[in-house]
This record gives C-alpha cells, sequence and structure tokens, in this order.
C-alpha cells in the first residue's frame, strides 16, 4: 500500500487512503527526489550535491565532429556548447562536499497528477490514462517527436501530415478537440485548426521528465478543447539531479538511419546555493530526408532543421513551499508539407499535387512564473499559482505556379493565469480554482512577385487580424469516501469565452468586416472508484463527464486551404460544441500484472462541421462550417504487461473503435450519417520483453493495423493523403534493446520495421520509415 507522509509517498502497508497532494505541475513533490523524504532527510539530500564543471563538453564536441559532418547542426551544438560554458563561469558552482543523503526507493509506484489535478497512484486514477517515464522516452521508445512518444499507446493514433508535423487522434479526435499543457500550462490557442495540426511537434521531447496521457473528455479541469484527451508534458529539473550530485553534466545523442537524423542535448541541473537549483539545455535537431519502405525509398523534401533552448529555476523558500520561474523556445525550419507539392508520392495510386513548394516555420517561446505552498495546517491545505505568457509563431511559404507565390502567417501571444487550492471539508476533499487565458492575435496573407516584393496584400491570414479572444474558468472538484472501499467524484465547472475580431474578410463581397461573440458553459462530471481487494492492486472505475469546446477563431474567421483542393472561410454565429462520455473500467497494479481495459461511449451534440458552399474561390472548392453534428464514438482499450516468470514478460495493446456524425458532405442543405473522418482501424501490440538485474533489456513487438477503410465523404476526396479505398492495413516488427552500463551511462539501440514494409498512418501525408536502425546515449556526470 501506499500512504504519504508529511513531505511525500512512501511505502506502507497501511490500507486506508492516502493523503494526497494536488501537484498540477511537475515543480511538485510527486516528482522532486527530496520530497519522497522526510523533513530532516530532505534537507540532508539538498545539501549532499557536489560541485563539477563542463570540462566534458570539449571533449563531447569533438566526437561529434569526428563522428559525422552535422551541417547546421554542428553550428547549432557549437553555439549550445559555448553558451553552456558561459553559464557555467558565471555561475561559479564551487560548493562544499557532502555525506550521501538517503536514497529514493525505486519501488515506488507509478504516480499521476492530471487525471484529478491531485497525485494519486496510476491504478486509482478514476480513468483511462497513461504515464510515460524519462526512461521510455529518451530510451525504450527513443521518441523523435513529442506526437511519437504517444505511439502504441491505446486509443491513440498518430497522423503525420508531414515529417515535421505530427497530430495524435485521440479516442477520434484531434486538433482543437485534444488538450496539450506544459507543466499545466495551456498549449492551445484560439487559433488551432480543425483536423490534424503541427503545434504539438513544437514541444520538444527532451526537456521533458514524463508524459501524463488522460483520454476522455476533461472539460471539468481543464476548460475547453479537453474533449478526446488532455495531455500534460511536465519538464525536467530537481527530479532529475542525481541524489548523490551537486551539479549534473548530461550529454543525449540520438542517431537514426531512415531519418537520417541526428538529435543531440547538453544539459545542466544543479545547486546554486542551499535553495536554489537551476536547469539549463539546449536541443539540436537535424532531419534528412525520410526514407520510407522497399518501394518508396526516399521521400523528398521531408527534413527540416530544429533548436530548442530551455531554462528553469526553483527556488526553495521553505520545506513546504517553493518559486519555480521557467522558459522554453522552440524554433523549426523550413518544415515542407509535401503532399499538395509535386514532390508527393504516388503510393497506393496516390494524387500528387501540382505546387511547386509549400514550407513552414514554426516558433514558440513560453515563459511562466507558478508559487506552490503545500502542507498547510487550517482551511487552505495546499496552493498553486501561476502566470504565464506564450509567443507563437507559424508562416507559411507556398509557390503555386513558377510566378504565383504567397506567404501568410499567424502569431499569437498568449496570457495566462490560474489559482488551485485544496482544503478538506466535512463533506470531502475540495479542489477549487479558477484559470484564465487572453490570446491576441495578427496575421497576414501576401502575393509576391518573382521578385519578392509584394503585390497584394489581403484583409486578414489564415485567420482574422488584429483580434483577441479570451476565456474565464471556475471549478470545484469534490472527492468522498464512501467506506473503505469506495470513493465518489464529483466537479463541475462554469466557463464564459468571447471573440473579438476586428479584421475579418467577407467572402461573397471581399470586403473587411469584424465580428464579437461570446459563450457561457457548465459542464460537470461523476465517477466511482471501487477497490475491488483489500490490497487495492485491483480496481473498477466507472462515470460519466460532459465535455465542451467553445468556437474558436479559426472556426469563426479562418481563410485557408483546408483538405486537398479546399478552401475555408469565415463562419460566424457558431455554437459550442457538446460531448457526454460514458466510461467503465478495470485496472490492475500487481506483482505480476499491469493492466487496464476500458470501454467508452461518447455522445456528441452541435459538432462543429466543414460543409461544401458549392463556391469556387481560386480554382478551390469553398467549404465554411455549421453546427451540424449529432453523433457518437464508442470503442475498447487494452494494454497490460504481465510477467510470465523470472525475467520475462508478456505485453501487448488493443484498441477497436467507430462512430457517425451527422454532417453535409454536398452543397445541399441534407443533412447525412457517415463515419468520422480519419478514424482509427482496430490496432494493436503484442511483444515480449526480457529485463536482467535492472542492467540490461530486449524487447520485441509486433504491431499490427486492419485496414482503414470506413471513411467519410472528405476522407475520399482526400486523395493526396489516402488512398482510394482506404489506407492499406499494416504489420510492422520492432527489436528493441537497452544496456544500463552504470548509474550515469545507458545505452539503447532499436531496429525498426525490421521487414522494410511500406505503410503510413490513416490520414498522413507521408510514409512511415523503412528498416530504420536507432542507438541513442545518455551520459551523466
Amino acid at each position: 500500500m501506499i500512504r504519504r507522509g508529511r513531505f511525500g509517498f512512501k511505502a506502507s502497508s497501511i490500507s486506508p487512503p492516502p493523503k494526497r497532494s494536488i501537484v498540477h505541475t511537475p515543480q511538485a513533490r510527486l516528482q522532486r527526489p527530496s520530497a519522497l523524504l522526510p523533513t530532516a532527510q530532505r534537507k540532508s539530500l539538498i545539501r549532499l550535491w557536489d560541485d563539477g564543471s563542463f570540462r566534458f563538453l570539449q571533449s563531447w564536441r569533438d566526437l561529434l565532429m569526428r563522428s559525422h559532418p552535422f551541417r547546421s547542426f554542428r553550428v547549432s551544438i557549437s553555439v549550445g556548447l559555448l553558451l553552456s560554458l558561459v553559464f557555467y563561469t558565471t555561475v561559479g558552482v564551487a560548493q562544499e562536499a557532502a555525506d550521501p543523503g538517503p536514497q529514493v526507493d525505486a519501488t515506488l509506484p507509478v504516480m499521476i497528477v492530471t487525471a484529478t489535478r491531485d497525485a494519486r497512484r496510476l491504478n486509482e486514477a478514476p480513468y483511462a490514462s497513461n504515464v510515460l517515464t524519462v526512461e521510455q522516452l529518451r530510451m525504450e521508445k527513443a521518441a523523435r517527436t513529442v506526437p511519437e512518444a504517444l505511439k502504441q499507446e491505446p486509443g491513440t493514433m498518430i497522423q503525420k501530415t508531414s515529417h515535421g508535423q505530427g497530430s495524435p487522434y485521440i479516442r477520434g479526435f484531434t486538433g482543437q478537440r485534444t488538450l496539450f499543457m506544459i507543466d499545466g500550462v495551456r498549449l492551445n490557442n484560439s487559433t488551432f485548426r480543425e483536423g490534424p495540426n503541427q503545434y504539438w511537434n513544437t514541444v520538444d521531447p527532451y526537456v521533458l521528465d514524463r508524459m501524463e496521457l488522460v483520454r476522455g473528455p476533461h472539460s471539468v479541469l481543464y476548460g475547453s478543447d479537453a474533449i478526446g484527451g488532455t495531455v500534460n508534458a511536465m519538464t525536467r529539473g530537481v527530479q532529475n539531479l542525481r541524489p548523490d550530485s551537486r551539479w549534473d553534466r548530461r550529454v543525449f545523442y540520438r542517431l537514426s538511419g531512415a531519418e537520417r537524423s541526428h538529435i543531440g542535448r547538453v544539459e545542466s541541473i544543479g545547486k546554486v546555493n542551499d535553495q536554489v537549483i537551476l536547469t539549463m539545455g539546449y536541443t539540436g535537431k537535424d532531419f534528412g530526408e525520410l526514407e520510407g519502405g522497399k518501394d518508396v525509398g526516399t521521400q523528398a523534401k521531408t527534413g527540416y532543421d530544429e533548436n530548442d533552448w530551455d531554462a528553469k529555476l526553483e527556488y526553495y523558500v521553505t520545506d513546504d513551499g517553493w518559486i519555480v520561474l521557467a522558459h522554453q523556445t522552440v524554433d523549426i525550419d523550413d518544415a515542407w508539407r509535401t503532399h499538395q507539392t509535386i514532390y508527393g508520392i504516388d503510393w497506393e495510386n496516390l494524387t500528387v499535387g501540382d505546387e511547386y513548394r509549400r514550407v513552414f516555420d514554426q516558433n514558440r517561446n513560453l515563459t511562466y512564473l507558478q508559487f506552490h505552498k503545500v502542507d498547510q495546517p487550517g482551511f487552505i491545505e495546499e496552493l498553486h499559482a501561476g502566470v504565464s505568457h506564450q509567443m507563437q509563431m507559424e508562416e507559411r511559404e507556398r509557390l503555386r505556379t513558377e510566378d504565383r507565390r504567397d506567404v501568410q502567417g499567424v502569431r499569437v501571444h498568449t496570457f495566462g493565469s490560474s489559482l488551485t487550492l485544496k482544503s478538506p471539508s466535512p463533506i470531502g476533499t475540495l479542489l477549487y480554482g479558477a484559470e484564465q487565458y487572453h490570446d491576441e492575435v495578427s496575421s497576414y496573407n501576401r502575393s509576391l512577385n518573382p521578385d519578392g516584393s509584394i503585390g497584394s496584400a489581403s484583409i486578414q491570414g489564415p485567420v482574422a487580424d488584429d483580434a483577441s479572444y479570451d476565456t474565464l474558468g471556475v471549478f470545484l472538484q469534490d472527492e468522498i469516501p464512501l467506506g473503505e472501499r469506495f470513493a465518489l467524484i464529483l466537479g463541475a465547472r462554469h466557463e464564459y469565452a468571447h471573440a473579438d475580431a476586428d479584421s475579418v474578410e467577407d467572402p461573397m463581397t471581399g470586403e473587411e468586416t469584424s465580428l464579437t461573440d461570446s459563450w457561457n458553459e457548465v459542464v460537470g462530471s461523476a465517477r466511482l472508484l471501487y477497490h475491488l481487494n483489500p490490497e487495492r492492486t485491483w480496481t473498477l472505475f466507472t462515470g460519466v463527464s460532459q465535455g465542451f469546446r467553445a468556437p474558436n477563431l479559426s472556426d469563426l474567421t479562418r481563410f485557408d486551404t483546408a483538405r486537398t483542393s479546399e478552401i475555408e472561410t469565415p463562419s460566424p454565429d457558431l455554437d459550442p460544441e457538446r460531448f457526454v462520455a460514458y466510461e467503465t473500467g478495470v485496472k490492475a497494479a500487481t506483482d505480476r500484472l499491469n493492466a487496464q481495459l476500458a470501454y467508452f461511449y461518447t455522445d456528441i451534440s452541435d459538432m462543429i462541421v466543414r460543409t461544401p458552399t458549392g463556391r469556387m474561390i481560386d480554382e478551390t472548392y469553398e467549404v465554411t462550417k455549421k453546427n451540424g453534428g449529432d453523433g457518437y464514438i464508442h470503442g475498447l482499450e487494452l494494454d497490460a504487461r504481465y510477467r510470465v516468470w523470472g525475467e520475462w514478460s508478456v505485453l501487448g495493446a488493443l484498441t477497436w473503435m467507430e462512430g457517425e456524425i451527422e454532417t453535409y458532405p454536398t452543397s445541399d442543405p441534407e443533412v447525412v450519417e457517415e463515419y468520422i473522418d480519419r478514424m482509427m482501424p482496430p490496432t494493436g501490440m503484442i511483444g515480449i520483453r526480457w529485463d536482467h538485474a535492472g542492467r540490461f533489456w530486449v524487447q520485441a513487438t509486433t504491431t499490427l493495423a486492419e485496414d482503414a477503410d470506413k471513411a467519410s465523404t472528405r476522407d475520399k476526396a482526400d486523395t493526396s493523403r489516402i488512398p482510394p479505398g482506404g489506407t492499406p492495413g499494416f504489420v510492422v516488427y520492432d527489436l528493441r534493446a537497452g544496456w544500463n552500463v552504470g548509474e550515469d551511462l545507458q545505452l539503447s539501440a532499436a531496429l525498426e520495421n525490421l521487414t522494410d514494409e511500406d505503410y503510413r498512418i490513416h490520414g498522413s501525408g507521408v510514409n512511415e520509415p523503412g528498416r530504420n536502425l536507432v542507438l541513442t546515449l545518455d551520459w551523466v556526470f
């Protein structure tokens, strides 16, 4: 069993439910090694870190330069090494040595925060959910991007319009109907569009300590957009510092053959003084042209470059109170979207586009300041507050013919604030708070002359220019114990959203217009937990959750390319989408078995759907939006790992889902019930794993997907991404192995797609890599 001591969770044989902490950011005690210890031990641990230096930087750079000509990546790494060295000499890390303190118990169970905004064991979360640890992200999965880190997770399909643009479908939804957070701060903004988009790719997976995925609607705790699923990506910090080290310097490198890619990261985590911990890192990425399977071969114009910077300052005012100041920068250059260009492929009779160039640049900067206070006497037991500013910029350059070139872009500044409180009460444990976000949006669309000068400028870019969008939500959750084994969790939220757009182009007249609208929504949820045995290793969960999504600026004002041969035009006077999800399942966390099985049914009302108008704009078909979609999605999800004997385990995952929605496939005002766009086909994974003495592991898996042939009218028309008759199924074999050389060095290798299969994920614009060798190294000292 687990019980929670004054400053964290520790092993215990006591059977009552643990007292929990609402920790919704990674700086909280769930992820701080020192927080797992009593006060005296924590103070000892905070003083045990010894000093170090960056002498490794020059030798590591020399090793990389000898191993491969990195081109622009070489320059980026050199700059990162130089700045790291400047940082080291500026801070001055020489400190007194201390005796090693106690070590964190490695047998602690997997914990999750995002499911209830309250730290608890994963098998006691009343939702289908998964946690990806830093070891899984870096060494076992060796994920190239954040979306790809979610591969093989149940209920999740990773669509990729291009090699640099991934968009997970979670329980049938993607884009603006899934929510992504970084340390509890929303990545989503009011310009996120319908269908798959590239924004999750603007988060560097190598800055993360863990990712938490909760499937199904979560609007009560997280507001609009949290429909298909919610992901909270928690960044690295003091929890990644070795207990017997004052300063850690870390080098990570990933090499991939079929991706022709190199990823390198340098990082420093250490103690400036007894109260301040500083984390600083740089990740450089160089992706070459993607090699497909045995028949497709090289997929032209799929390479791109990326440079990512991050820093975090954690200041421990007291044992129970701390401040976090963090910043991230991600810069993606020249990520082609080839499926609508002459560089597309004709695999399985796909249509090759006629554009000469379609290239995206992405830039994201996030800065946040957070304060956490826990274990307080009185009515308010815990307090978590934060403010944030995030800038997201995207620019698309397109060459339609040899003399027709245009460039368009969007810049969004998002200002956020949040407050979360926890209080014990006679009616249960109350968790309550408020969140506010304000977007300021500017956009542009310019036609260019052959010499690069501006030929003409449109009223707006992809979305309205000179626009703003505001949301304000208040929420309350009450966890009520019902005896020794039952718990009831009730929640409610009220959210207000307001859109104001000053520069919107009227698609009929071409004149400038404006719009203002606002919405109010109230949603609720009820979840029931039942522990099947006194040890709480088997748990049943069931519940109902309402979700909603308010129309955003993309819904209301988008004037941009939609799917193949489509252009979407502004659509004012939309209402919120509404969802009700019913879910039941069982979880197991025993010495031999870790598993969860869940069935869900999501009822859909007033979903905003694209509708053809019958008009042509600039040689493409116009589509607009309306609240036409009532429908459903239901499915079954299973993932499990069972230790058969000794060091051998079997593992597997299975997803089956289907759904239909009312839509308008033609310009006729007649509603037709069709399959939901890009429905995930039945998909499964089965594997076997050998773990030896915590030092070696080997894993072999087979991933299978059936034909994705349940296509909507719009799927059938998307002929540059979805082959006629649907996306073919596939069987892919992977082999992975890892070696913990010592406490300071980890190595892993993977041979993916052993049979060099040609395949793509349903709805994608590129094929997956062919036979692919992936090597990773993680070295810390």
